[in-house]
Protein backbone atom coordinates (compact mmCIF):
# COMPACT_ATOMS: atom_id res chain seq x y z
CA UNK A 1 0.00 0.00 0.00
CA UNK A 2 2.78 2.23 -1.11
CA UNK A 3 2.38 5.89 -0.22
CA UNK A 4 -0.70 5.22 1.91
CA UNK A 5 0.60 3.34 4.93
CA UNK A 6 3.66 2.07 6.68
CA UNK A 7 4.46 -0.98 8.76
CA UNK A 8 4.09 -0.52 12.50
CA UNK A 9 7.17 -2.25 13.95
CA UNK A 10 6.64 -1.38 17.61
CA UNK A 11 7.16 -4.54 19.62
CA UNK A 12 7.53 -5.63 23.22
CA UNK A 13 11.07 -5.74 24.51
CA UNK A 14 12.50 -9.05 25.67
CA UNK A 15 13.16 -7.23 28.94
CA UNK A 16 9.41 -6.80 29.59
CA UNK A 17 8.42 -7.86 33.11
CA UNK A 18 7.17 -11.44 33.17
CA UNK A 19 4.01 -10.47 35.09
CA UNK A 20 3.06 -7.65 32.68
CA UNK A 21 -0.48 -8.32 31.42
CA UNK A 22 -1.85 -7.49 27.99
CA UNK A 23 -4.62 -8.51 25.60
CA UNK A 24 -3.32 -10.83 22.91
CA UNK A 25 -5.07 -10.80 19.52
CA UNK A 26 -4.52 -13.88 17.38
CA UNK A 27 -6.26 -15.17 14.24
CA UNK A 28 -9.15 -16.59 16.24
CA UNK A 29 -10.04 -13.16 17.68
CA UNK A 30 -10.94 -11.64 14.29
CA UNK A 31 -14.21 -12.64 12.65
CA UNK A 32 -14.99 -12.63 8.93
CA UNK A 33 -16.42 -9.08 9.11
CA UNK A 34 -13.24 -7.63 10.58
CA UNK A 35 -14.66 -7.34 14.08
CA UNK A 36 -12.27 -8.04 16.94
CA UNK A 37 -13.65 -10.43 19.53
CA UNK A 38 -12.60 -9.43 23.04
CA UNK A 39 -9.36 -11.28 23.82
CA UNK A 40 -8.42 -12.47 27.28
CA UNK A 41 -5.56 -11.20 29.42
CA UNK A 42 -2.27 -13.08 29.43
CA UNK A 43 1.10 -12.26 30.96
CA UNK A 44 4.33 -11.74 29.05
CA UNK A 45 5.61 -15.02 30.52
CA UNK A 46 2.52 -16.92 29.26
CA UNK A 47 2.52 -15.38 25.81
CA UNK A 48 3.74 -17.36 22.79
CA UNK A 49 6.95 -16.07 21.22
CA UNK A 50 4.99 -14.63 18.27
CA UNK A 51 2.97 -12.31 20.56
CA UNK A 52 5.09 -9.21 20.43
CA UNK A 53 3.68 -6.54 18.13
CA UNK A 54 2.11 -3.47 19.74
CA UNK A 55 -0.88 -1.80 18.05
CA UNK A 56 -2.35 1.64 18.46
CA UNK A 57 -5.55 3.46 17.52
CA UNK A 58 -6.38 3.50 13.77
CA UNK A 59 -3.98 0.66 12.95
CA UNK A 60 -5.14 -2.00 10.48
CA UNK A 61 -4.07 -5.60 11.04
CA UNK A 62 -3.95 -8.04 8.12
CA UNK A 63 -3.21 -11.74 8.35
CA UNK A 64 -0.12 -12.61 6.35
CA UNK A 65 -1.08 -16.29 5.96
CA UNK A 66 -3.32 -16.97 2.96
CA UNK A 67 -5.44 -19.56 4.79
CA UNK A 68 -6.60 -16.84 7.20
CA UNK A 69 -6.44 -13.93 4.80
CA UNK A 70 -9.94 -12.70 5.63
CA UNK A 71 -8.71 -11.94 9.18
CA UNK A 72 -8.49 -8.17 8.67
CA UNK A 73 -9.46 -5.72 11.39
CA UNK A 74 -9.35 -2.03 12.23
CA UNK A 75 -8.65 -0.58 15.67
CA UNK A 76 -11.19 2.24 15.80
CA UNK A 77 -10.72 2.40 19.57
CA UNK A 78 -7.72 3.03 21.78
CA UNK A 79 -6.17 -0.46 22.11
CA UNK A 80 -4.56 -0.03 25.51
CA UNK A 81 -2.18 -2.92 26.24
CA UNK A 82 -3.09 -4.76 23.01
CA UNK A 83 -0.51 -6.99 21.36
CA UNK A 84 -1.02 -8.93 18.12
CA UNK A 85 0.55 -12.04 16.70
CA UNK A 86 3.41 -11.63 14.26
CA UNK A 87 1.09 -13.51 11.90
CA UNK A 88 -0.41 -10.07 11.25
CA UNK A 89 1.00 -7.15 9.31
CA UNK A 90 0.22 -3.96 11.24
CA UNK A 91 -0.42 -0.97 8.96
CA UNK A 92 -0.33 2.61 10.21
CA UNK A 93 -1.87 5.20 7.89
CA UNK A 94 0.04 8.18 6.58
CA UNK A 95 -1.21 11.76 6.35
CA UNK A 96 -4.01 12.44 3.84
CA UNK A 97 -5.26 8.89 4.25
CA UNK A 98 -8.47 8.26 6.14
CA UNK A 99 -7.66 5.27 8.40
CA UNK A 100 -11.21 3.92 8.16
CA UNK A 101 -11.08 4.02 4.37
CA UNK A 102 -7.74 2.20 4.54
CA UNK A 103 -9.42 -0.47 6.67
CA UNK A 104 -12.32 -0.90 4.24
CA UNK A 105 -9.99 -1.00 1.25
CA UNK A 106 -7.97 -3.74 2.99
CA UNK A 107 -11.15 -5.84 3.23
CA UNK A 108 -12.01 -5.49 -0.45
CA UNK A 109 -11.74 -8.42 -2.84
CA UNK A 110 -9.44 -6.46 -5.15
CA UNK A 111 -6.93 -5.93 -2.33
CA UNK A 112 -7.18 -9.53 -1.11
CA UNK A 113 -6.60 -10.77 -4.67
CA UNK A 114 -3.42 -8.64 -4.83
CA UNK A 115 -2.18 -10.17 -1.58
CA UNK A 116 -2.90 -13.70 -2.87
CA UNK A 117 -0.99 -13.04 -6.09
CA UNK A 118 2.04 -11.94 -4.07
CA UNK A 119 1.91 -14.85 -1.61
CA UNK A 120 4.57 -17.53 -1.80
CA UNK A 121 4.78 -21.10 -0.52
CA UNK A 122 2.94 -24.34 -1.24
CA UNK A 123 1.70 -26.03 1.93
CA UNK A 124 1.45 -22.79 3.94
CA UNK A 125 1.36 -19.85 1.49
CA UNK A 126 1.98 -16.45 3.05
CA UNK A 127 3.11 -12.90 2.39
CA UNK A 128 5.38 -10.74 4.54
CA UNK A 129 4.55 -7.33 5.98
CA UNK A 130 6.93 -5.46 3.70
CA UNK A 131 5.30 -6.95 0.58
CA UNK A 132 1.87 -5.83 1.80
CA UNK A 133 3.13 -2.31 2.47
CA UNK A 134 4.72 -2.20 -1.01
CA UNK A 135 1.52 -3.00 -2.90
CA UNK A 136 0.46 -0.23 -5.31
CA UNK A 137 -3.05 1.11 -4.78
CA UNK A 138 -5.00 4.13 -6.04
CA UNK A 139 -6.87 6.17 -3.44
CA UNK A 140 -9.29 9.06 -4.05
CA UNK A 141 -8.73 12.42 -2.35
CA UNK A 142 -9.23 12.71 1.40
CA UNK A 143 -12.76 14.14 1.26
CA UNK A 144 -13.99 11.28 -0.93
CA UNK A 145 -12.25 8.75 1.31
CA UNK A 146 -14.12 10.21 4.28
CA UNK A 147 -17.45 10.15 2.42
CA UNK A 148 -16.90 6.50 1.45
CA UNK A 149 -15.90 5.53 4.99
CA UNK A 150 -18.98 7.23 6.45
CA UNK A 151 -21.27 5.63 3.86
CA UNK A 152 -19.86 2.15 4.49
CA UNK A 153 -20.05 2.67 8.25
CA UNK A 154 -23.80 3.21 7.93
CA UNK A 155 -24.47 0.44 5.44
CA UNK A 156 -22.28 -2.24 7.04
CA UNK A 157 -23.63 -1.41 10.50
CA UNK A 158 -27.16 -2.12 9.24
CA UNK A 159 -26.03 -5.42 7.67
CA UNK A 160 -24.05 -6.38 10.78
CA UNK A 161 -27.09 -5.72 12.95
CA UNK A 162 -29.21 -8.05 10.81
CA UNK A 163 -26.51 -10.71 10.99
CA UNK A 164 -26.26 -10.24 14.75
CA UNK A 165 -30.03 -10.70 15.19
CA UNK A 166 -30.08 -13.78 12.95
CA UNK A 167 -27.10 -15.27 14.80
CA UNK A 168 -28.85 -14.71 18.15
CA UNK A 169 -31.97 -16.35 16.74
CA UNK A 170 -29.93 -19.35 15.56
CA UNK A 171 -28.29 -19.64 18.98
CA UNK A 172 -31.72 -19.83 20.62
CA UNK A 173 -32.80 -22.65 18.31
CA UNK A 174 -29.53 -24.51 18.96
CA UNK A 175 -30.12 -24.14 22.70
CA UNK A 176 -33.69 -25.39 22.22
CA UNK A 177 -32.36 -28.42 20.36
CA UNK A 178 -29.89 -29.20 23.14
CA UNK A 179 -32.48 -28.79 25.91
CA UNK A 180 -34.93 -30.97 23.99
CA UNK A 181 -32.38 -33.79 23.77
CA UNK A 182 -31.18 -33.31 27.37
CA UNK A 183 -34.68 -33.53 28.82
CA UNK A 184 -35.92 -36.43 26.69
CA UNK A 185 -32.95 -38.78 27.09
CA UNK A 186 -32.98 -38.31 30.87
CA UNK A 187 -36.72 -37.99 31.64
CA UNK A 188 -38.45 -39.72 28.73
CA UNK A 189 -41.13 -38.44 26.38
CA UNK A 190 -43.27 -35.46 27.38
CA UNK A 191 -46.59 -36.58 28.90
CA UNK A 192 -48.48 -35.55 25.76
CA UNK A 193 -46.36 -37.90 23.64
CA UNK A 194 -46.62 -41.08 25.70
CA UNK A 195 -48.48 -44.21 24.66
CA UNK A 196 -51.36 -44.33 27.19
CA UNK A 197 -52.82 -41.92 29.77
CA UNK A 198 -51.49 -44.10 32.60
CA UNK A 199 -47.92 -43.49 31.42
CA UNK A 200 -48.26 -39.75 31.90
CA UNK A 201 -47.59 -40.33 35.61
CA UNK A 202 -44.31 -42.19 35.21
CA UNK A 203 -42.63 -42.87 38.55
CA UNK A 204 -39.13 -41.48 38.90
CA UNK A 205 -36.05 -42.67 40.77
CA UNK A 206 -32.73 -41.11 41.70
CA UNK A 207 -29.97 -42.04 39.23
CA UNK A 208 -27.38 -41.55 41.97
CA UNK A 209 -25.47 -39.08 39.77
CA UNK A 210 -25.98 -35.41 40.63
CA UNK A 211 -25.78 -34.12 37.07
CA UNK A 212 -28.37 -36.60 35.82
CA UNK A 213 -30.77 -36.45 38.75
CA UNK A 214 -34.09 -38.28 38.50
CA UNK A 215 -34.83 -40.79 35.74
CA UNK A 216 -37.91 -42.95 34.98
CA UNK A 217 -38.16 -45.83 37.42
CA UNK A 218 -38.36 -48.49 34.71
CA UNK A 219 -35.16 -47.35 32.97
CA UNK A 220 -32.20 -49.66 33.57
CA UNK A 221 -28.59 -48.72 34.25
CA UNK A 222 -25.84 -50.34 32.18
CA UNK A 223 -22.14 -49.89 31.65
CA UNK A 224 -21.16 -49.48 28.03
CA UNK A 225 -19.26 -52.77 28.21
CA UNK A 226 -22.57 -54.46 29.11
CA UNK A 227 -24.05 -53.33 25.80
CA UNK A 228 -21.25 -54.14 23.35
CA UNK A 229 -17.54 -53.74 22.69
CA UNK A 230 -15.06 -51.11 21.57
CA UNK A 231 -12.75 -51.64 18.60
CA UNK A 232 -9.82 -49.65 17.26
CA UNK A 233 -9.48 -47.50 14.19
CA UNK A 234 -6.75 -47.82 11.57
CA UNK A 235 -3.37 -48.97 12.85
CA UNK A 236 0.14 -49.18 11.37
CA UNK A 237 -0.51 -46.57 8.69
CA UNK A 238 2.04 -44.01 7.48
CA UNK A 239 1.36 -40.69 5.78
CA UNK A 240 2.06 -42.18 2.35
CA UNK A 241 -0.86 -44.62 2.77
CA UNK A 242 -3.43 -41.81 2.56
CA UNK A 243 -4.92 -39.96 -0.40
CA UNK A 244 -3.34 -42.06 -3.15
CA UNK A 245 -6.09 -41.39 -5.67
CA UNK A 246 -4.89 -43.89 -8.28
CA UNK A 247 -4.07 -46.83 -5.99
CA UNK A 248 -6.21 -49.91 -6.70
CA UNK A 249 -6.17 -50.81 -2.98
CA UNK A 250 -7.77 -47.55 -1.94
CA UNK A 251 -10.58 -47.82 0.60
CA UNK A 252 -12.77 -45.29 2.39
CA UNK A 253 -12.23 -44.33 6.00
CA UNK A 254 -14.31 -42.13 8.33
CA UNK A 255 -12.24 -39.04 9.22
CA UNK A 256 -12.11 -37.34 12.60
CA UNK A 257 -14.00 -34.30 11.28
CA UNK A 258 -16.97 -36.39 10.11
CA UNK A 259 -17.55 -37.51 13.69
CA UNK A 260 -16.87 -34.09 15.17
CA UNK A 261 -19.20 -32.21 12.82
CA UNK A 262 -22.08 -34.68 12.58
CA UNK A 263 -24.38 -36.46 15.03
CA UNK A 264 -24.91 -39.05 12.29
CA UNK A 265 -22.05 -39.96 9.97
CA UNK A 266 -22.21 -38.26 6.57
CA UNK A 267 -21.47 -41.03 4.01
CA UNK A 268 -20.37 -38.43 1.45
CA UNK A 269 -17.49 -37.15 3.60
CA UNK A 270 -14.80 -39.84 3.52
CA UNK A 271 -11.02 -40.05 3.37
CA UNK A 272 -8.98 -42.47 1.28
CA UNK A 273 -6.46 -44.98 2.63
CA UNK A 274 -4.57 -47.90 1.12
CA UNK A 275 -5.59 -51.20 2.78
CA UNK A 276 -4.33 -54.56 1.47
CA UNK A 277 -6.31 -57.81 1.63
CA UNK A 278 -4.08 -59.46 4.21
CA UNK A 279 -4.19 -56.54 6.66
CA UNK A 280 -5.97 -56.97 9.96
CA UNK A 281 -8.04 -53.79 10.16
CA UNK A 282 -11.50 -53.29 11.65
CA UNK A 283 -14.27 -52.52 9.17
CA UNK A 284 -17.22 -50.40 10.29
CA UNK A 285 -20.81 -51.68 10.23
CA UNK A 286 -24.23 -50.07 10.17
CA UNK A 287 -25.40 -49.00 13.67
CA UNK A 288 -21.85 -48.70 15.02
CA UNK A 289 -21.13 -45.71 17.26
CA UNK A 290 -17.85 -43.83 16.93
CA UNK A 291 -16.03 -41.87 19.64
CA UNK A 292 -13.35 -39.19 19.41
CA UNK A 293 -10.76 -40.47 21.88
CA UNK A 294 -8.31 -37.59 21.45
CA UNK A 295 -8.88 -33.87 21.01
CA UNK A 296 -7.15 -30.52 21.45
CA UNK A 297 -10.04 -29.30 23.60
CA UNK A 298 -13.08 -30.54 25.51
CA UNK A 299 -15.51 -29.73 22.67
CA UNK A 300 -14.37 -32.75 20.69
CA UNK A 301 -13.38 -35.16 23.44
CA UNK A 302 -15.75 -38.14 23.67
CA UNK A 303 -18.00 -36.81 20.89
CA UNK A 304 -20.06 -39.63 19.40
CA UNK A 305 -21.65 -40.17 16.00
CA UNK A 306 -23.86 -42.96 14.64
CA UNK A 307 -23.39 -44.81 11.36
CA UNK A 308 -26.97 -45.16 10.13
CA UNK A 309 -26.26 -46.66 6.68
CA UNK A 310 -24.35 -49.62 5.24
CA UNK A 311 -20.82 -48.82 4.05
CA UNK A 312 -18.76 -51.46 2.27
CA UNK A 313 -15.03 -51.85 2.99
CA UNK A 314 -14.87 -48.73 5.14
CA UNK A 315 -12.54 -48.14 8.07
CA UNK A 316 -12.18 -45.71 10.97
CA UNK A 317 -9.68 -42.93 11.71
CA UNK A 318 -6.92 -43.97 14.10
CA UNK A 319 -7.79 -41.24 16.64
CA UNK A 320 -11.22 -42.82 17.10
CA UNK A 321 -12.83 -45.92 18.55
CA UNK A 322 -15.81 -47.80 17.22
CA UNK A 323 -18.48 -49.30 19.48
CA UNK A 324 -20.59 -52.22 18.31
CA UNK A 325 -23.80 -52.95 20.22
CA UNK A 326 -24.39 -56.66 20.84
CA UNK A 327 -27.13 -56.50 23.47
CA UNK A 328 -30.62 -57.04 22.15
CA UNK A 329 -33.34 -54.46 22.75
CA UNK A 330 -30.88 -51.54 22.78
CA UNK A 331 -31.52 -49.07 19.98
CA UNK A 332 -28.23 -47.52 18.73
CA UNK A 333 -29.96 -44.25 17.80
CA UNK A 334 -31.30 -43.83 21.34
CA UNK A 335 -27.89 -44.52 22.88
CA UNK A 336 -26.30 -42.04 20.49
CA UNK A 337 -28.79 -39.32 21.48
CA UNK A 338 -28.12 -39.95 25.16
CA UNK A 339 -24.34 -39.82 24.70
CA UNK A 340 -24.65 -36.53 22.78
CA UNK A 341 -26.68 -34.79 25.49
CA UNK A 342 -24.93 -32.05 27.47
CA UNK A 343 -25.31 -33.98 30.71
CA UNK A 344 -23.62 -37.13 29.49
CA UNK A 345 -21.01 -35.20 27.47
CA UNK A 346 -19.88 -33.38 30.65
CA UNK A 347 -19.49 -36.66 32.52
CA UNK A 348 -17.45 -38.08 29.63
CA UNK A 349 -15.26 -34.98 29.35
CA UNK A 350 -14.24 -35.17 33.02
CA UNK A 351 -12.38 -38.37 32.17
CA UNK A 352 -10.10 -36.62 29.68
CA UNK A 353 -6.42 -36.43 30.64
CA UNK A 354 -3.48 -34.63 29.10
CA UNK A 355 -1.74 -31.28 28.69
CA UNK A 356 -1.22 -30.31 25.04
CA UNK A 357 -3.86 -32.84 23.95
CA UNK A 358 -6.72 -34.47 25.87
CA UNK A 359 -7.18 -38.22 25.68
CA UNK A 360 -9.79 -40.76 26.78
CA UNK A 361 -8.85 -44.26 27.85
CA UNK A 362 -10.81 -47.23 26.54
CA UNK A 363 -11.64 -48.43 30.05
CA UNK A 364 -13.27 -45.09 30.86
CA UNK A 365 -15.65 -45.48 27.91
CA UNK A 366 -16.27 -49.14 28.74
CA UNK A 367 -17.19 -48.26 32.33
CA UNK A 368 -19.36 -45.29 31.34
CA UNK A 369 -22.90 -45.55 32.79
CA UNK A 370 -25.98 -45.11 30.58
CA UNK A 371 -29.71 -45.45 31.26
CA UNK A 372 -31.92 -47.35 28.82
CA UNK A 373 -35.75 -47.67 28.72
CA UNK A 374 -36.65 -51.33 29.29
CA UNK A 375 -38.61 -51.67 26.04
CA UNK A 376 -37.43 -51.17 22.49
CA UNK A 377 -40.83 -49.54 21.72
CA UNK A 378 -40.15 -46.66 24.10
CA UNK A 379 -36.64 -46.16 22.71
CA UNK A 380 -38.05 -46.03 19.18
CA UNK A 381 -40.73 -43.55 20.25
CA UNK A 382 -38.11 -41.26 21.83
CA UNK A 383 -35.86 -41.41 18.76
CA UNK A 384 -38.75 -40.70 16.39
CA UNK A 385 -39.89 -37.78 18.56
CA UNK A 386 -36.39 -36.27 18.65
CA UNK A 387 -35.83 -36.88 14.94
CA UNK A 388 -39.04 -35.06 14.07
CA UNK A 389 -38.43 -32.09 16.37
CA UNK A 390 -34.77 -31.80 15.39
CA UNK A 391 -35.64 -31.94 11.68
CA UNK A 392 -37.95 -28.95 12.19
CA UNK A 393 -35.24 -27.04 14.05
CA UNK A 394 -32.58 -27.96 11.47
CA UNK A 395 -34.78 -26.62 8.68
CA UNK A 396 -35.08 -23.31 10.51
CA UNK A 397 -31.32 -23.21 11.18
CA UNK A 398 -30.55 -23.91 7.51
CA UNK A 399 -32.82 -21.04 6.49
CA UNK A 400 -31.12 -18.69 8.98
CA UNK A 401 -27.68 -19.81 7.79
CA UNK A 402 -28.63 -19.07 4.17
CA UNK A 403 -29.82 -15.59 5.14
CA UNK A 404 -26.57 -14.90 7.00
CA UNK A 405 -24.51 -16.13 4.02
CA UNK A 406 -26.39 -13.80 1.65
CA UNK A 407 -25.93 -10.83 3.98
CA UNK A 408 -22.23 -11.62 4.43
CA UNK A 409 -21.75 -11.76 0.65
CA UNK A 410 -23.74 -8.54 0.26
CA UNK A 411 -21.40 -6.86 2.74
CA UNK A 412 -18.30 -8.01 0.86
CA UNK A 413 -19.70 -6.95 -2.51
CA UNK A 414 -20.78 -3.55 -1.18
CA UNK A 415 -17.33 -2.80 0.27
CA UNK A 416 -15.56 -3.90 -2.90
CA UNK A 417 -17.84 -1.94 -5.24
CA UNK A 418 -17.65 1.26 -3.19
CA UNK A 419 -13.87 1.38 -2.58
CA UNK A 420 -13.18 0.58 -6.25
CA UNK A 421 -15.55 3.29 -7.50
CA UNK A 422 -18.19 1.00 -9.03
CA UNK A 423 -20.69 2.67 -6.71
CA UNK A 424 -20.26 6.43 -6.55
CA UNK A 425 -20.49 8.00 -3.10
CA UNK A 426 -20.81 11.71 -2.44
CA UNK A 427 -21.17 13.82 0.68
Amino acid sequence: MKGCSQINKFALSDKTAYDYQFKYVDIGNVNQNGIIQEPGLITFEEAPSRARRIVKENDVIISTVRTYLKAIAFFDFIPKDYIVSTGFAVLTHKSKVNPKFLAYHSQSECFIDSVIRNSTGVSYPAINSQAIAALHVIFPDFSEQTAIANYLDTKTAAIDRKIELLTAKADKYKALRRSLINETVCRGLPASERFTPSETLTKMKDSGIEWIGMIPEHWEEYRMKDLGFLYSGLSGKAGDDFNQDENENNCDFIPFTNIFNNDTINPDVMGKVVVFENEKQNKVKKNDLFFLMSSEDYDGLGKSSLLAVDLKNTYLNSFCKGFRITRKKVLPAFLNYQLQSDTFRKIMQIEGKGFTRLNLKMEKVNDFAVYIPNTIEEQIAIVEYLNERNAQIDTILTNISNQISKLTQLRKTLINDVVTGKIKVTD
